[in-house]
């Protein structure tokens, strides 16, 4: 059983909700333009956005902090 994370503004919000709420926001166009990477650009889709994510740290980290400055700053 995962302990509860009251400090994290993460906690129990998926990745894929997590780009799916951003794509809505700032569409493909205007998320490519806040975080450069080519999975926002060349052919977008939700699905290879999270294959994407799930494989590189230091994109995902930018995604989840672009959704925290957007919806819960």
């Amino acid at each position: 059983m995962n302990p509860p994370q009251p400090n994290n503004p993460l906690h129990g919000v998926t990745l894929e909700t997590i780009v799916t709420r951003l794509v809505e926001h700032y569409g493909w166009e205007g998320l490519y333009k806040e975080i450069r990477v080519n999975c926002f650009n060349n052919d977008p889709s939700i699905k290879s956005s999270l294959k994407f994510l799930r494989k590189t740290p230091w994109a995902r980290d930018k995604v989840e902090a672009l959704y925290i400055d957007t919806f819960r700053g």
